[in-house]
């Protein structure tokens, strides 16, 4: 192709650039072959003139279509050259946020400085079996295409990670190794993947340190093997390093640090343990306050210093070891600070007493003087003598340095080895995978010894490289058959021979080493003089001669000789080791330098002056090396280990990890082109961008460049042969052959022909774009314009219409306002006249109402006067009288009083004299007698006087209460004339008040007269304005009244949302709740069968041949093992004992992984069983509570009975005396309780004799015995059974007196006294249930009216708050209503289940007393005498054939031979197929009801025992066939439901027929097992969802994402070196038709297997919620599929499984919703995402998706064509901004593993159980039909 059509107007090219290293331009005119310049436009705007050399014509870079910009693979560009594979990097990194790239076989990692949320176990779980090609680049596909190839082409990988330091190959290999250890687990249970990973912080901790370019720089190299067993799952690993610098531990350049561990110890100091150490802070010691930073920005070194010692511990390195670790690093930080004085110029001195001396000694146990004594003198040897020489103290000092960094390396190595020792197990490795953390090509101002070895050690892995790519590219050229022509590129073998060949820069710098007086400038000659002239990649500077040039393969390198023999030779003081190889009392340290050989010079020279660093090496094999390996110099192991590890690689399948550094300040996501394109050039990136460029880079399939180029070819073009129409079209557009090549399955383009085409297909497209704009535009023209003018012809028609009607509105307004002004007129004068005439009147009334007043007053006044002269006359009057009247009644009393003295004076004189008492004794005697007479007398008048005096006492008392009674009235009328007399004083003083206020009235009226008429004149105008205020009133009323209703309207909807939005979240935390059972059942499964593999392990390692057996316990039968939690403890305890049985026989690790592994399941299972016992606790608990409302309940009926008892044994005493009185009492009863036929105690009292009727049908067998007592009472039954219409209560007499003796009397009279008290109870049942109904609807009515009165009061309140307060008040009061009612009905819920719990309980113990009374009753009644008397003759009692009751009866030991045949071995696709759904659980229930039936609890248990872990080890065994686990999950939830249906529970019994309650279980309670087998059932939905998901996870991706449902929507980009997987339906190719079938083949399987249709719609959500959730992670991972045209495919796939679920009528299920996230990812990918506007409703529309998701898919988001626009990053982040606000997890994949909560809704069976047949093809001939 020409490069004039390459080069034409508006082809865009690359140009040089000093600061960004290459810029973009634009040709502003075509390129003609004999220009010497082309005319540039930049994207600044700036036009420059580009000079072209007119010999090799050096044309600038194209630059690629904007399509193929931002690919994952660089080889996928059209022109491969280094400014397109930069600015691709620079587009992904900065504007996709994608920090991994492809570049062939290359994965290319950019440092982002920041953490990002993808290396999450959800990530990992999502590239975990997918081809590297089909996902987006990660280190986790670099990882799982390792893995594959180790299992897939059993060889050992490697995978090698290079960058400069800082570019994050530490992190990488992290990652690396975390991905192994996810996906491949443990295979010896003990945990190895923890021990691998837990290695990093170890060696972090003493390997890693903070320089200026990294804060966490790996200080050495490492290769770790991770082991794996022939399952592929990792049983260890193994460390090597390589290159420690040991420089680091004695100096630090400015702003970096020493190992991490110092710091770590330091930071620690104050901790109890490690105060012998007598550490501080790090500035206090001079090995680590050099760089003087000695703290890192969000580090906390004692947390980092925690994690390292638990790393220790992890791997089995204890306490005591570690303290010693700590120990010997302490010590090496107060050696740093011993201080080395000058003694003279050739001698110096350790000052004594020196205490950081003395506590290095202290810490290794050595002795003072000796160590002071080496470190300032050295011994020589000679042949005859040993001289002791002292040391300067520069030499002293550098030799102090030289031990304290051999100590470190010694400990360094030390705890590799152990590492590794913890990381060996004694599982056979299978394969490995090695992880090579090395460092990158390394060039700075300063290159010494390091960098050499650095450089070096990079030759050789880009040569491998090389080889390995050049290899990589011939196999695929051979593959596809096209001729194969050498490429060339660059080979680097020279400059590895300039290095390690014979008389290489290594081989003279060993010579040099070995010679007495070899220096760094002899060493310098020898290569000039060697290289200089022969070798040409080898040059010497032009201003040194001790410095050398090497052309490495990425640069050039100036090394400076100064210190490379010195640090090749890498000696220490052999006394000094000595000293230390001595101490007694440290064990470890004598342990590091066990195997110490003498390591001085071979010369025997001083070790001189030192560069800034030396280095240590670690040989590949063990430490226990000979004395000549050890004698080696540094550069000689170095090649040895780095031959070894070359031999390593090449034995592996090598991939590679490329890291790059962005910037040098550590910004996040901040790219330096510079520093980027300079790695890019030194890891070899480039080369391979070479290598794919000088041949066929790009490489598409027939099929997708058919699809892709369709647009380019006519219709006569397109044959039936793919590639016969490919071959036909290409060589039509590209002329030139050698510009493409024809393989078998692809097409092979040279550099720029894909983009070539991609311009012809624009072009092409553009074309078509025009014209259809074009067509478009024509149509809207002219609809806009038919629009206009009809808008027109439309405004027109208006405003005419407009004009005339305001011209009438005029005239109207005119004759209006004339009789508005006439009636105006009137009224106002009217107005005027009533209000003077009102005015008038008014003054009128006042003033006739004064002067009336006026009189009133004055004849007042004097009618007052007069009365009050009165009064006082009269008052005066009286108290005249009062004292004279005093006055004579005193004078009266002085007189009386006188001449009452005078009488007294004489009566005293008398009777002193003698002769009146003789006067007084004359007739005394006579009287005496008389007197005696009157006593008698009166004696007898005192009894009559007596009794009257009783009378009248009795009358007195009664006239007393009455009088006492007037006296207390009199009493208050006293009391009141006194307070009346009293008010009389107030009343005057009130009057003399009143008289001042009426004068102060008088003078206040005139004033109030002035006012009111003022007032008068203000309330008219108030009236006037309050008319006008009512009027607004009214209006803000009937405001107010509607505003008030839309509020309660609003209310009441939110009201009905929270009520609503309460509901849901009661349904999601039941939800929860169920998914965290449903976990633990999972969880519990996952358990047991750990469990089972562990006894698998132990029973096949106990086969190893040893004496002797253990002998099985005779009572365990495996059989008998019941369902229970318990019994799996006592499994586990079993296994336990057989492990420790076994431990002879097998290796003793094994043995102890095994019993920790089973010490772990022992605990997992016993917090399992203290839950599940604490459940059962509280459960007992609760039916402890309904136990003791039953007895009390029950007492009364025992009382109650008992008496009943004692009545009934005295009656039948005297039963055949009474037998016509009982007729007549019968009589009296029916018509007095029983009622006539019909009423509920009659049809009460026939139910019971029908039912007694049907018990004895039922067991005529059990009582053939008493064949004689029962005939006539069999046929009196039978005969009453025959005669169902009976109506009067008379025929029951008859029968009753049909019978024939006192027995059966008895017998019956009996069975009535029992139907009596029966019905009695009942009554009283119902009484006390009336009592409680009428007393709750009491309590009820009082509730309502209570809360009738707080509604009231409620709404006073409300009313006077403001209308916002009085919403927010109405709302809240109606959540807090709802939310008690909500509580109530819960409560209420819960007291009727538990009454529902007791009366089931109670049915069941009615049940069985009345079964055990009747047997009693029977057996009572035949008498040892009768017995022998009456022969049993079974054969002649006539039998009635029996009807099928529904069960089925077998034998104890047909058990095992029912669960084979019906289990086991059944075969479901026949059963499905040729019988009833359901069929094997209804035979099991048959056969459990006959168990129940003949009360064999024993044999109930067993059964149900067998059948749970008979359908556990079907599923175990062919759990991965649907069709086996759907069957048998259909007919344990129909086990279930017949459970349920039979089960006698009213709230199940619902929907039953009477046959089908008759047949429902009467002895046992089978709730728990209800409960074990629900909990089965769900490990069964379980396992179907498993077994579905992985039938479906391989079509998800390919029919819903890659197949092109609608073909030509999306056209296929062009693919790199890791194809993606084609999204053209080749053959083998699911398709989404391949998915929709697949749902139907599930969805008929159910159906033929009975499914309930409940469970269906969960697992079609569950199905759907997979579809959606795979498909959706698949997108966020690729970013070939974020496109519009890929959005619609995906938009047309979900409208097709919506189709599907209405086909099959589940649209209810909630599957729909499942794919909302997937619906709106799809939409996000086809809305406009440009404007604020696009951002609010991109925001608004996904509301499914979390942020990250969003933000995710934008920016993948990749245009397919030209016509489509990338996402811009200020778009990006405007919905960023719009989106922070909201609360939702940051996770950015779905959870695929997540399956919603399962329910087995009740499903009762229409189905009669005694209409079941077995057909023979099952082999059940042994039941038997009952």
């Amino acid at each position: 192709m020409a490069a004039s059509e390459l080069y034409t107007k508006s082809a865009r090219v690359w140009i040089p650039d000093a600061e960004e290293v290459w810029k973009s331009a634009e040709l502003t005119k075509d390129y003609k072959n004999d220009d010497a310049s082309l005319q540039l436009l930049l994207e600044d705007g700036a036009n420059i003139e580009y000079k072209l050399d007119k010999k090799i014509k050096n044309l600038p870079y194209l630059r690629n279509p904007d399509i193929l910009v931002g690919e994952n693979d660089l080889t996928a560009l059209s022109y491969l050259h280094e400014p397109a594979v930069l600015h691709n990097l620079k587009v992904r990194f900065i504007d996709s946020k994608l920090i991994y790239t492809y570049c062939g076989i290359v994965l290319v990692a950019i440092n982002p400085y920041e953490t990002l949320p993808i290396y999450g176990t959800d990530i990992i779980n999502a590239y975990s079996g997918q081809n590297m090609g089909d996902m987006d680049p990660h280190i986790f596909a670099v990882a799982e295409e390792a893995y594959k190839q180790m299992a897939r082409d059993e060889r050992n990988q490697s995978i090698i990670v290079s960058g400069e330091s800082g570019a994050g190959k530490t992190v990488s290999a992290k990652y690396a190794m975390r991905y192994f250890a996810t996906v491949s687990g443990s295979a010896s249970e003990a945990n190895v993947e923890e021990k691998v990973l837990a290695s990093n912080p170890i060696m972090e901790a003493i390997g890693n340190a903070k320089t200026t370019r990294n804060d966490n720089s790996s200080r050495f190299g490492k290769y770790i093997e991770i082991g794996f067993d022939s399952r592929y799952r990792i049983i260890g690993a193994n460390m090597r390093t390589y290159l420690l610098e040991k420089s680091r531990v004695v100096f630090q350049a400015d702003e970096e640090r020493n190992y991490h561990i110092f710091y770590q110890l330091c930071a620690s100091s104050h901790l109890p343990e490690f105060k012998a150490l007598r550490l501080s802070s790090a500035n206090d010691f001079l090995y680590t306050r050099q760089g003087r930073s000695p703290v890192i920005d969000g580090v906390d070194d004692t947390k980092e210093l925690c994690t390292t010692r638990n790393a220790f511990t992890l791997l089995g390195i204890n306490e005591s070891y570690q303290m010693g670790l700590f120990q010997v690093l302490a010590a090496i930080l107060h050696l740093g600070n011993v201080e080395i004085k000058d003694k003279d110029s050739d001698s110096s001195l350790i000052p004594p007493n020196n205490r950081h001396l003395t506590a290095f000694c202290e810490l290794v146990g050595v002795t003072y003087q000796d160590m002071a004594q080496w470190l300032c003198h050295r011994k020589l040897k000679t042949a005859t003598e040993t001289y002791i020489k002292p040391l300067p103290r520069l030499q002293a000092t550098n030799a102090r340095d030289a031990l304290s960094k051999h100590i470190y390396a010694k400990l360094f190595n030390w705890i590799v080895e152990h590492v590794n020792k913890a990381l060996i197990t004694n599982v056979k490795q299978h394969s490995f995978i090695g992880v090579l953390d090395i460092y990158g090509f390394e060039t700075f101002e300063i290159n010494s010894f390091e960098q050499f070895c650095i450089n070096y050690a990079n030759e050789k892995l880009q040569q491998q490289f090389n080889m390995h790519v050049f290899k990589l590219e011939q196999e695929e050229y051979m593959k596809e058959q096209i001729p194969w022509t050498l490429i060339d590129f660059y080979d680097n073998q020279p400059c590895i021979n300039l290095i390690e060949a014979k008389m290489g820069i290594l081989d003279l710098l060993d010579e040099e080493c070995k010679m007495p007086k070899g220096s760094d400038d002899s060493w310098a000659q020898k290569l000039y003089n060697t290289h200089l002239k022969t070798c040409s990649l080898f040059e010497k500077p032009r201003m040194s001669n001790r410095a050398f040039i090497i052309q490495h393969f990425a640069d050039k390198v100036e090394y400076q000789c100064e210190g490379f023999l010195e640090k090749n030779k890498d000696t220490v003081n052999e006394e000094q080791i000595n000293v230390l190889k001595a101490s007694k009392k440290f064990d470890l340290l004598v342990e590091l330098f066990q195997d110490e050989l003498k390591a001085t010079s071979p010369t025997g020279q001083v070790p001189g002056t030192g560069g800034r660093t030396r280095l240590s090496i670690k040989p590949g094999k063990s430490r226990e090396t000979s004395s000549k390996e050890h004698k080696k110099t540094v550069g000689c192991q170095f090649r040895n280990s780095l031959q070894m590890l070359m031999e390593t690689l090449n034995a592996t399948t090598p991939h590679y990890v490329r890291c790059i550094k962005p910037n040098d300040f550590k910004l996040a996501f901040s790219f330096d082109p510079k520093r980027a394109v300079q790695q890019l050039r030194a890891c070899g990136v480039l080369e391979t961008i070479r290598i794919s460029a000088a041949g066929f880079p790009s490489r598409w399939t027939y099929q997708e460049f058919f699809s892709r180029y369709r647009v380019l070819m006519k219709q006569k073009d397109v044959l039936p042969d793919k590639k016969l129409t490919c071959r036909n079209v290409l060589e039509k557009l590209v002329q030139d052959k050698d510009k493409y090549q024809f393989g078998k399955t692809k097409i092979f383009f040279r550099a720029g022909q894909v983009a070539y085409l991609e311009k012809l297909r624009a072009d092409k497209l553009r074309v078509a774009c025009i014209r259809i704009q074009k067509t478009i535009r024509c149509w809207l023209a002219r609809k806009k314009y038919l629009r206009m003018r009809s808008a027109a012809i439309t405004i027109q028609r208006f405003t005419r219409g407009y004009q005339a009607r305001c011209l009438a509105k005029f005239l109207r307004r005119t004759q209006a306002a004339t009789i508005i002004q006439k009636y105006q007129r009137m009224v106002v004068e009217r107005k005027r006249y009533r209000q003077k005439q009102a005015a008038a009147l008014a003054m009128q009334t006042i003033l006739r109402a004064y002067l009336a007043r006026q009189k009133y007053k004055a004849l007042l006044r004097e009618h007052k006067a007069v009365i009050i002269q009165k009064r006082i006359r009269g008052w005066l009057a009286r108290c005249w009288y009062k004292r004279c009247l005093h006055s004579i009644v005193y004078l009266q009393c002085c007189i009386r009083r006188m001449k009452a003295r005078r009488e007294l004076k004489k009566l005293k004189i008398e009777a002193r004299s003698v002769e009146h008492f003789k006067k007084l004794n004359k007739g005394m005697e006579n009287k005496i007698m008389q007197l005696q007479r009157k006593v008698d007398d009166q004696h007898k008048e005192n009894r009559v006087i007596s009794e009257k005096l009783i009378g009248l006492e009795t009358s007195y008392g009664a006239e007393s209460e009455r009088l006492r009674g007037e006296l207390n009235r009199l009493r208050g009328v006293e009391e009141d004339a006194k307070n009346k007399a009293n008010q009389v004083t107030s009343l005057l003083e009130e009057l003399e008040r009143l008289k001042r206020e009426l004068t102060v009235t008088q003078q206040e009226k005139k004033t109030i007269e002035d006012w009111a008429q003022t007032y008068r004149d203000e309330m008219e105008k108030m009236v006037s304005e309050l008319k006008d205020q009512n009027g607004l009133l009214k209006k803000d009323k009937d405001d107010l009244n509607r505003l008030i209703q839309e509020q309660s309207q609003q209310m009441t909807e939110k009201m009905a949302r929270a009520i609503t939005q309460e509901t849901q979240q009661l349904v999601t935390d039941l939800n929860e709740e169920r998914s965290r059972y449903q976990n633990l059942l999972t969880e519990h499964l996952r358990l047991e069968e750990k469990y089972d593999d562990l006894k698998e392990e132990i029973a096949l390692s106990s086969n190893v041949s040893k004496p002797g057996h253990r002998r099985t316990d005779s009572t365990h039968s495996s059989n008998e093992s019941e369902y229970t939690y318990n019994s799996e403890y006592t499994e586990l305890e079993e296994g336990s004992r057989a492990s420790e049985d076994v431990t002879r026989g097998i290796d003793t690790s094994l043995t102890l992984k095994l019993q920790k592994r089973l010490t772990e399941l022992e605990q997992e299972k016993q917090s399992l069983r203290d839950e599940l016992e604490n459940k059962e606790e509280q459960f007992q608990r609760a039916r402890a509570r309904d136990d003791a409302e039953f007895k009390k309940a029950r007492g009364a009926e025992l009382e109650y009975e008992s008496l009943k008892r004692q009545e009934l044994e005295s009656e039948n005493k005297k039963l055949k005396h009474d037998l016509a009185e009982m007729r007549r009492s019968l009589l009296g009863d029916a018509a007095t309780a029983a009622g006539a036929p019909g009423s509920p105690a009659y049809n009460v009292l026939l139910d019971q004799l029908n039912a007694s009727c049907e018990e004895l049908e039922v067991r005529k067998e059990e009582v053939l015995i008493l064949r004689s007592q029962l005939v006539s009472q069999k046929e009196a039954m039978h005969h009453k059974d025959e005669k169902e219409t009976m109506t009067e209560p008379s025929i029951f007499v008859e029968d009753v007196s049909k019978l024939k003796d006192a027995d059966e009397l008895k017998q019956a009279y009996i069975g009535l006294k029992d139907t009596n008290r029966l019905l009695e109870h009942q009554l009283q049942t119902q009484r006390r249930g009336y009592d409680n109904e009428v007393e709750a609807l009491r309590g009820e009515l009082q509730n309502v009216k209570e809360e009738n009165n707080r509604q009231q009061q409620l709404l006073a309140q409300n009313l006077q708050l403001p209308p916002e307060a009085r919403i927010e008040a109405s709302l809240q009061h109606e959540i807090t209503r709802l939310t008690n009612e909500n509580l109530d009905l819960m409560e209420q819920l819960e007291k009727q289940d538990r009454t529902i719990r007791k009366l089931k309980k109670q049915l069941k113990v009615y049940s069985k007393r009345i079964g055990e009374m009747g047997a009693g009753q029977t057996e009572g009644q035949t008498s040892p005498g009768q017995m022998v008397e009456e022969p049993i003759h079974p054969v002649n009692i006539p039998r009635r054939e029996k009807d099928f009751q529904g069960m089925l009866e077998y034998k104890k030991e047909d058990e095992l031979k029912l669960v084979k045949n019906l289990i086991l071995e059944l075969k479901p696709r026949g059963v499905a197929v040729n019988l009833i759904p359901g069929l094997p659980a209804y035979i099991l229930f048959m056969c459990l009801r006959h168990a129940d039936y003949v009360n064999d609890d024993q044999k109930v248990r067993t059964l149900l025992t067998s059948t749970i872990n008979s359908i556990k080890k079907i599923l175990k065994k062919r759990g991965d066939d649907f069709e086996t686990v759907s069957f048998w999950l259909a007919n344990t939830c129909r086990f279930l439901h017949c459970l349920k249906q039979y089960s006698g529970d009213e709230a199940f019994m619902k929907h039953n027929t009477t046959r089908q309650n008759e047949h429902s279980l009467s002895n046992f309670d089978l709730a728990e097992y209800r409960q074990v087998i629900s909990d089965l059932a769900i490990q069964i939905y379980q396992q179907l969802i498993k077994c579905m998901e992985n039938i479906l996870q391989p079509m998800i991706v390919s029919g819903m994402l890659e197949h092109e449902t609608i073909q030509g929507v999306s056209g296929v980009k062009p693919t790199g070196l890791r194809k993606r997987t084609s999204s053209i339906a080749d053959e083998g190719t699911y398709t989404l038709d391949s998915i929709l079938r697949q749902l139907s083949t599930f969805h008929s399987i159910m159906c033929q297997h009975g499914t309930d249709p409940e469970l269906i719609k969960q697992v079609v959500k569950q199905q759907f919620y997979i579809i959606g959730a795979v498909t959706l992670n698949n997108l966020l991972l690729r970013k070939d599929m974020c496109s519009w045209s890929k959005g619609m495919q995906i938009r047309y796939n979900v409208s097709q499984l919506e189709e599907w679920l209405r086909d099959k009528g589940l649209m209810t299920c909630g599957a729909k919703e499942t794919l909302e996230p997937l619906i709106q990812a799809a939409q996000l990918l086809q809305v406009k995402k440009k404007t604020d506007e696009d951002a609010e409703a991109i925001c608004s529309m996904c509301h499914a998706l979390t942020t990250a998701q969003i933000v995710k898919v934008l920016n993948l988001y990749t245009p397919v064509n030209e016509f489509e626009e990338r996402v811009s990053v200020a778009f990006i982040r405007t919905i960023q901004t719009r989106l922070r606000d909201r609360c939702e997890s940051p996770q950015l994949l779905m959870d695929t593993k997540m399956i919603y909560p399962v329910t087995f809704p009740f499903n009762p069976s229409s189905l009669a159980l005694e209409t079941i047949q077995i057909p023979s093809s099952l082999n059940l001939g042994f039941l038997t039909r009952v």
